[in-house]
């Protein structure tokens, strides 16, 4: 169902959009970092969202929204060559960090992980100025992970090697102060953060250079304390580009990991690392038969060390989508000022192991240790909402498959006596009406019936009403909603079942004394065009002819909900909750009749039957009054 946690979450569009909008604004550049220089911190004013609490030092506490279907996590690969001896340049990673709290709202950004390496020799005096840049994250709670990587603590074969330079900046002293901590392994080394994203629990589980056989049975143990939360694993080192630079291998330390760890772990989902370059991705197929994304992320070859790039990692539930962005917000910052050659070059890294979709089911991926529970079905009485005047719906104890009977009576559960009786074209079989227990998810009945109509020659069966049905008579003057769900099947042909509707009533616009259009045409019509995509071309009361809605495209093999909704000025077409684009401005108020009965699966045109629905159909519900979405039988 479309809803606001379905929009986008300001004017600017996903991807393209967004990367012009930063290039634009140059990401407040050279004056974020004069503001930083003098003491302040420069950040954009928040976008219109959730409230901001405020910490003891009366600086903004972090706020992601925890119920959007679209979330960014943020990952910064290896910064060593930055802080490397006496030559410590801070503000790639400043710029970089700066970006999350400019852009955190805009892109709903969760988390960061650091892979590891942030230092090339470990030194306190490279760790410095690296902590002192995280501050920036600190002051306003923004969760976040930092793993050790080889150069970080050198000459060390596990994370059983005591206090080091690394861990004074960024042990667990400092990470739990955050509000994603949650916990640590006794040596320090290994940690995992938990963020609430889309409606649920995930954990970033951070794990060593070289973690132990202990730290990896306490990841095991952490992972089984959080049986229900999906996992993405980071550590320094796990895989490598091949010598094609098309996919990743395993390295030697990084197949353990995968034997030891991750192949039997199926909440481990996506794997992150740096250490080697260039970057590049494969997918791993895990004990429980799924899949395992296993990416590296590392620009510390390239121009400026990498210059702190970072990967954005666009989460998108209601897409199934992770797309993948590459971006040096530092570089980005000084586009107003010019620059070199070399920096032109490394704005935005472009390249297929780069800039990426990954495609994932999530629900699908994670139904083996968080399975969904299937929603289940309403009673019809809970669907009778005030003004409702029709309702039918389809389910019961039918056998699936099963031809309908000849004498089939389907009752209005409204109580209003618009009962719907079965009508047969002659020669056509038995099962060309057939009860389905497929059902759109959020159908309130249970069941469907497949109509399987078309034409040449004209066969199938349709419904209808009595002649003398209340529902005949309805002028809906007032408003109306009407409801129903349809799934259309693979073989559905333009050239055989174009035009088949979902809701008809009898009468032409010529009958109805209506001058313009098709005098041919019924007076109203739920109909599927030859793309196949909804249509509702119906003549109101105040209009000399039909008035047109057109919803886009329908996929195949999918159930939907379409709705169209009068509120006694407009008309307004609606799929899956979502409002369609050609939705006519025309003043449009009631429906033309002739009192003659409504048609469920068929349409006629001049009077004469001439077409047959050919797809399932699901509940049906007609009310005299417009409703708001969140009534729509799928709320």
């Amino acid at each position: 169902m479309c809803s606001p946690l379905h929009q986008p979450d300001g004017p600017l569009a996903p991807a393209a959009s967004r990367r012009t909008f930063l290039r634009a604004t140059g990401l407040t550049g050279a004056a974020t970092a004069a503001a930083a220089a003098a003491g302040g911190l420069a950040t954009a004013a928040p976008a219109a969202a959730l409230p901001q609490q405020k910490s003891a030092d009366n600086v903004a506490s972090w706020r992601p929204d925890p119920d959007s279907p679209r979330f960014t996590l943020v990952v910064m690969p290896d910064t060593q060559y930055l802080f490397d001896g006496a030559s410590i340049n801070s503000a790639p990673v400043e710029a970089s960090l700066r970006y999350i709290l400019d852009h955190g709202r805009e892109e709903n950004i969760v988390f960061l992980s650091h892979l590891g390496d942030l230092t090339e020799n470990g030194q306190p005096r490279e760790f410095g100025p690296l902590s002192e840049a995280f501050e920036l994250l600190d002051r306003r709670r923004v969760g976040y992970s930092v793993v050790a990587g080889n150069h970080d603590i050198k000459s060390s074969t596990d994370d059983q090697r005591g206090r080091t330079p690394y861990l004074d900046a960024f042990g667990p002293q400092r990470m739990s102060r955050l509000p994603t901590f949650g916990g640590a392994t006794p040596d320090g080394y290994n940690t995992y953060h938990l963020f609430r994203a889309a409606g649920r629990e995930w954990l970033v589980l951070a794990l060593d250079w070289r973690p132990s056989a202990a730290s990896r049975a306490w990841a095991r143990d952490v992972i089984a304390k959080h049986p229900k939360t999906p996992v993405v694993l980071t550590t320094h080192e796990l895989v490598y580009a091949d010598q094609y630079g098309d996919e990743a291998e395993f390295s030697p330390h990084g197949k353990h990991l995968w034997d030891e760890l991750i192949a039997d772990h199926d909440q481990i989902f996506l794997t992150l690392n740096g250490h080697y370059w260039p970057a590049a991705r494969t997918t791993r197929t895990n004990t429980a038969g799924h899949d395992v994304h296993l990416h590296i992320t590392n620009y510390q070859n390239r121009y400026y060390g990498g210059s702190a790039m970072i990967r954005l990692y666009r989460f998108d539930l209601a897409r199934n989508t992770i797309d993948v962005e590459t971006i040096s917000p530092w570089i980005l910052g000084r586009a107003g000022d010019g620059l070199n050659e070399l920096e032109r070059r490394e704005i935005e890294m472009t390249g297929p192991q780069d800039s990426f979709s990954v495609p994932i089911d999530f629900e699908k991926r994670f139904a083996g240790f968080a399975p969904v529970a299937a929603r289940g079905p309403r009673p019809a009485a809970k669907m009778l909402l005030p003004g409702t005047v029709a309702y039918w719906r389809f389910d019961g104890t039918h056998q699936d498959g099963s031809p309908a009977d000849a004498a089939l009576r389907v009752p209005d559960l409204s109580g209003n006596r618009n009962d719907l009786t079965r009508e047969t074209v002659p020669g056509t079989p038995a099962d060309a009406l057939r009860w389905s227990r497929s059902h759109h998810p959020d159908q309130p009945g249970h069941g469907s019936l497949y109509f399987d109509g078309g034409k040449p020659p004209l066969r199938g069966a349709y419904l209808r009403t009595a002649g003398n049905a209340p529902l005949n008579a309805k002028t809906f003057r007032s408003g109306y909603t009407i409801e129903a769900f349809i799934k259309l099947p693979a073989d559905w042909d333009a050239g055989h079942h174009a035009w088949g509707s979902i809701l008809s009533r009898r009468g032409t616009l010529g009958a109805a004394g209506k001058t313009e259009g098709d005098p041919e045409e019924p007076v109203g019509t739920l109909s599927l065009s030859d793309g196949p995509g909804p249509q509702w071309a119906a003549a109101p009361l105040n209009q000399p002819g039909a008035v047109t809605n057109w919803g886009h495209e329908l996929e195949r093999e999918v159930w939907w909900h379409l709705a169209v909704v009068n509120d006694g000025k407009h008309t307004t077409m609606y799929v899956d909750g979502c409002p369609v684009a050609r939705n006519p401005a025309t003043r449009t108020s009631g429906l033309a009749t002739l009192g003659l009965p409504w048609l469920v699966g068929g349409y006629e045109y001049g009077g004469t039957l001439d077409q047959l629905l050919h797809g399932w159909l699901g509940d049906v519900r007609i009310v005299e009054r417009a409703l708001p979405v969140r009534d729509f039988m799928i709320a």
